[in-house]
């Protein structure tokens, strides 16, 4: 049986984590809890995800919702059909094109199963996952988090999520990702949840970066929160 959060127990688990440290504490005192965050598991959402990558969440939302407004619902077939000029149309990228037409064939082909990943470790569904082109770890953490709802998991390729980790346990802005991953260990086994305050946190505050933030890590705005 695979670890998740749900829910019935999330508010629970924020208790639990607010118990044990008190700067979760202090952030679920001043802004209360956090909103959970989550997607069903479609191809549609691992498309949203790779649309992420590496541009706002705005944007990528108006293109998944440009590529609605071409095919109706998101299938991999429906994808399969498209032209590269109609995908571009829909504010795709020609990497990205490269990306989630590649995912629709391994559907399509029966080389990856997401209905079966919710039966597998988190380990196995980043080996599934890091098979095809163009999904990373971010990519998988995200998934994880926000799709399966596994309730272990802290995506360090997440700048929002470390810039308010280091915000929050005052942590010098050159710590590394060892430094930063170590500090995540007194949240085991419900790191997820953790990382959910930390974005909550991130949102109520407008913690300025502690480092130059690309566009894309993940969360630019309150109104562009995965899950809205």
């Amino acid at each position: 049986m695979q670890h998740t959060f749900s829910e019935e127990n999330f508010i629970s688990i924020c208790d639990h984590l607010a118990f044990s440290d008190t700067d979760i504490k202090r952030v679920i005192t001043e802004h209360g809890y956090p909103p959970l965050w989550k997607r069903l598991n479609t191809f549609e959402a691992l498309v949203h995800i790779i649309l992420e990558q590496q541009v706002s969440l705005a944007s990528a939302l108006a293109a998944l919702n440009k590529l609605k407004e071409k095919i109706g619902d998101i299938t991999p077939s429906g994808v399969l059909l498209l032209t590269d000029e109609e995908l571009k149309t829909c504010y795709f990228s020609r990497q990205k094109s490269g990306y989630v037409r590649g995912l629709a064939r391994a559907i399509v082909n029966g080389e990856f199963d997401l209905k079966q990943m919710e039966t597998l470790s988190d380990e196995d569904i980043r080996h599934s996952l890091l098979k095809l082109k163009g999904i990373g770890n971010w990519t998988v953490d995200i998934y994880l988090i926000f799709v399966l709802q596994r309730v272990d998991i802290f995506p360090p390729g997440d700048l929002a999520a470390v810039n308010a980790l280091k915000t929050l346990k005052k942590m010098p802005k050159e710590s590394s990702r060892e430094m930063v991953l170590s500090a995540t260990n007194a949240w085991k086994p419900f790191r997820t949840v953790a990382t959910m305050i930390l974005w909550h946190y991130y949102l109520s505050v407008r913690i300025k970066p502690r480092q130059p933030v690309k566009k894309g890590k993940f969360i630019q705005d309150e109104d562009s929160v995965i899950g809205r």
